[in-house]
């Protein structure tokens, strides 16, 4: 608000300046005074530069209107330059109480966390720190960041986080943990050493770049060390070689590569498909699961339409024609599979057909 308070002074008195300039070359016009002569008149008028008159002012009206313009003009002017001191002055104040304000909020904290770095890492840590409602301080030497770090609204210190003082600021006496996250592993290493020195009982989170870095970080006292470009290539490795669901149940290459995997742990994928009048036909998939002392599970189910349900309830039923994707232990696949494929025995008695 007083910002808009010193541009809207420095906009009207610039606007009382142009016309009253103006109006002032128009009135020494109208005395016989061409247009060269009564522009400069005005301007060193109304500046007061002293230079003299550029005809001599003999009228007593122009006299009179001379003395106004100086009023008039050096007025506009001083409102100008009062509106621009004013907006430097109130920015000065405005950030020197921002900054008593933010450093009285950091003292405020406790057991809170202080990133160190606030580059694509340290946002992303600090939006996910902001979601959890965990309290934090942002610390980085680059004045751009840190702008951009308060205009979200976060605590933060300007200064080198590898700095004794920067992270006194910080409140590192009373900080629970401390993120090393700058793309700069010396950097890192030199404030897991600074922070070890302060503290030693905090816990220190370090990112590094390369399994080097990682033993310096843990021998220079991180707790902790984490590597994003290998955490990255083992992600990507994994969505490669691992399948969606999908995939899993259309490929059946997928699936047996899966088994291999299961065997070691005594287990068996299997695709079953329930036939008509089988056991497992109109029964619970709570009671399948079951009748085998719960060491069965129901992974999927497709249905004859070709829909596939994905983890189905217990509560749901299995009809004739439904594919059965079976997670079960290899002695008792078996038994599942023959209640999904073997017909109920039928039984006459006393001309009444039964099954059982």
């Amino acid at each position: 608000m007083g910002e808009n308070s010193s541009l809207r002074k420095m906009l009207v008195g610039a606007v009382l300046l142009a016309i009253t300039s103006i109006f002032a070359v128009g009135v020494y016009m109208f005395h016989g005074w061409d247009l060269l002569d009564s522009v400069y008149m005005v301007v060193i008028t109304i500046f007061g530069v002293g230079y003299g008159e550029v005809r001599p002012v003999n009228s007593p009206g122009l006299k009179i209107f001379t003395g106004f313009l100086v009023i008039a003009g050096c007025s506009a002017g001083i409102y100008v330059v009062g509106g621009f001191v004013q907006m430097i002055a109130e920015g000065e104040i405005h950030r020197a109480l921002g900054a008593r304000r933010m450093s009285h909020g950091i003292k405020q904290l406790n057991n809170h966390v202080i990133i160190c770095g606030f580059g694509r890492v340290g946002q992303i840590l600090a939006a996910e720190l902001k979601q959890l409602e965990q309290a934090f301080v942002c610390v980085d030497s680059n004045q751009e960041r840190i702008m951009k770090a308060e205009e979200k609204g976060f605590l933060v210190v300007l200064g080198n986080a590898g700095d004794e003082d920067t992270l006194v600021q910080a409140g590192i006496e009373r900080a629970r943990v401390v993120a090393a996250v700058l793309p700069d592993d010396a950097a890192n290493v030199f404030i897991t050493l600074t922070v070890r020195e302060l503290r030693e009982d905090i816990e220190i989170i370090a990112r590094g770049e390369s399994v080097a870095t990682q033993r310096k970080l843990l021998r220079s006292g991180a707790t902790h060390v984490v590597l994003p470009a290998a955490i990255g290539a083992s992600k990507i490795a994994n969505m490669i070689a691992c399948p969606t669901a999908d995939a899993l149940i259309a490929d059946i290459q997928q699936r047996e590569r899966l088994n291999t995997g299961l065997a070691s742990l005594g287990l068996a994928l299997r695709e079953v498909k329930v036939e008509g009048n089988a056991v497992a036909a109109k029964c619970r998939i709570a009671d399948l699961e079951l009748s085998h002392a719960g060491c069965t599970l129901i992974a999927a189910i497709r249905s004859a339409d070709g829909t596939t349900r994905y983890n189905p309830g217990s509560e749901e039923t299995i009809v004739a024609g439904d594919i059965l994707y079976i997670v079960s232990h290899a002695e008792t696949i078996q038994a599942v599979i023959k209640q999904a494929q073997v017909k109920k025995k039928e039984i006459y008695y006393r001309g009444a057909r039964t099954s059982s």
